[in-house]
């Protein structure tokens, strides 16, 4: 069974190996979507955001701090949280796309990422980092 699909999703952990979570490929109002299901919580991630990222982390060629923080506090700046969020990246604002919960993208994406072989992420306590493979 093909993986990445609400049948069969990928199944992974935050980048400090502390909570279990999935993801999986999905259309919602004719846009492709990555869902990502946290214990009762569901976000929704633009699933451009793979091909972007890993576009901006080549440019960037070195490691890039997580900074992975809720829709209502600010990222810091110069991490991948900050860039998710920015109005200078490709699509102009929030990869996020359910009001109210669009942050963490710096917490949920990179495992997935580093699943799909697109880039490194390490896996310490605190102040986690990726780079493009």
């Amino acid at each position: 069974m093909k993986e990445g699909t609400k049948e069969n999703p990928w199944k992974l952990k935050t980048p400090p190996l502390t909570s279990d979570y999935e993801m999986y490929r999905d259309t919602k109002e004719g846009k492709e979507v990555i869902v990502c299901v946290v214990g009762k919580t569901t976000l929704l991630y633009d699933y451009r955001c793979l091909n972007d990222l890993h576009q901006m982390l080549k440019n960037h060629s070195d490691w890039m701090e997580l900074g992975s923080a809720d829709e209502q506090k600010p990222a810091k700046e110069g991490t991948v949280e900050a860039w998710g969020r920015s109005e200078s990246n490709p699509i102009g604002g929030w990869y996020g796309l359910k009001k109210g919960i669009r942050g963490r993208f710096g917490m949920y994406v990179p495992p997935l990422m580093e699943e799909l072989g697109l880039a490194e992420v390490t896996h310490e306590p605190k102040g986690n980092k990726m780079k493009a493979k």
